[in-house]
């Protein structure tokens, strides 16, 4: 189980314009903003889970080649959300939403932020 999840960012308001809005669709609220950080955290949980920082080493916030965090949605309509909500932030496509061949139910979309950062949004179970 993972504890919490950091992504390094540029322009700290540029992503929380982005973050609030993608996030916002998976049901995440943000729970500190400072001017190093925001962290968001699901409304019933207690603890911040994502940070997005800039870096503590104060060199500029780089990409992970090969890194991606994947946020599980409640549904494919919330993937279709994410998704629309992260294009019309400033985030870049990295794959729109659909079914992909990982399993028969496997319903994603991924994106970039602002800084480069891959995410995306998954959905696993059959719509009833």
């Amino acid at each position: 189980m993972l504890l919490y999840i950091t992504l390094g960012s540029n322009d700290l308001s540029r992503a929380k314009t982005f973050y609030d809005a993608a996030l916002g669709t998976l049901g995440m609220v943000r729970r500190v903003t400072d001017e190093v950080e925001i962290g968001y955290g699901a409304p019933t949980d207690t603890r911040t889970r994502l940070w997005v920082v800039t870096p503590y080493d104060q060199n500029p916030a780089t990409i992970g080649n090969g890194s991606m965090l994947a946020l599980e949605a409640d549904s494919r309509a919330t993937v279709d959300a994410f998704y629309a909500a992260a294009m019309a932030n400033g985030g870049t496509d990295e794959g729109k939403p659909g079914l992909r061949p990982y399993h028969a139910d496997f319903y994603a979309a991924y994106v970039r932020d602002p800084d480069g950062n891959k995410l995306s949004a998954v959905h696993e179970t059959a719509p009833v």
